[in-house]
């Protein structure tokens, strides 16, 4: 994990990326934050998925190695991406996800990658020794590491880490609620600065949800204002203040 991390700043220096806004799932997650807190002065923002910032206790290091012995890597990972519940009901997404890693042509590369991950370190993030930058912290409901992601966000800075627990989403909230996450994203970066005169669309709705996020950014670019908005729908109206929720 340190090495990828350390490998990113020749990759923005290849491309000519001066600084970047990162997004990150799951171990994605992992390295970009790893990254972030090493080079600051790259990273303008970050979007983070089923983050755990937690190395592996001996209680994680056993059940694992004897969830190693009974069962196989594929089943591990998917064990690690979706909940419960998602497993049980053996979904759709999660035969194509199992059909997809079962039938990859670097079936070991990844193998190794998943024991990589599994013996990470703890980034070692707390109030006084965060990011410098605005982030943003998004987990479903019922998600193996919605723990750790609460958790990791009672590590940050209130003042510019926005925590989207997403209801109805499962273990994969970008594959699950694509929509959704996509018109939190376009919030946050808006509370950036960017993309100021782009217009809220209406968030789609299937199936009653709910869905709350809270925003709150500081700086010469930083904005305040609530937005919310109810189940019948509708365009989200602004109003000055300094939080920013969304419900649907």
């Amino acid at each position: 994990m340190e090495q990828l991390a350390e490998m990113l700043p020749a990759v923005l220096q290849y491309f000519n990326f001066r600084t970047v806004i990162g997004v990150g799932v799951g171990a994605g997650a992992y390295v970009l934050s790893k990254f972030t807190l090493s080079n600051p002065e790259l990273v303008e923002g970050l979007v983070l998925v089923n983050i755990d910032a937690n190395s592996r206790g001996w209680m994680d290091w056993a059940a694992q190695k004897l969830t190693t012995l009974t069962s196989s890597v594929t089943e591990q990972i998917l064990s690690h991406l979706f909940s419960q519940e998602e497993m049980c009901a053996n979904t759709e997404l999660l035969q194509s996800q199992r059909e997809r890693i079962c039938k990859a042509p670097n079936l070991p590369n990844i193998e190794l990658f998943w024991k990589t991950y599994n013996s990470r370190r703890d980034l070692n993030i707390d109030r006084s020794s965060t990011f410098k930058c605005p982030v943003m912290l998004v987990v479903g409901d019922q998600a193996p590491y919605e723990d750790a992601a609460v958790e990791c966000n009672s590590k940050m800075d209130p003042t510019t880490t926005s925590f989207l627990k997403m209801a109805d989403a499962g273990g994969m909230p970008q594959l699950t609620q694509p929509a959704k996450l996509t018109e939190a994203f376009k919030y946050f970066i808006q509370g950036m600065g960017y993309m100021a005169s782009s217009c809220m669309t209406r968030l789609s709705r299937s199936r009653t949800t709910s869905l709350s996020s809270s925003y709150s950014m500081e700086g010469s670019r930083s904005r305040s204002r609530t937005l919310s908005q109810g189940s019948q729908g509708g365009q989200l109206p602004p109003s000055p203040s300094h939080t920013m929720e969304v419900s649907c």
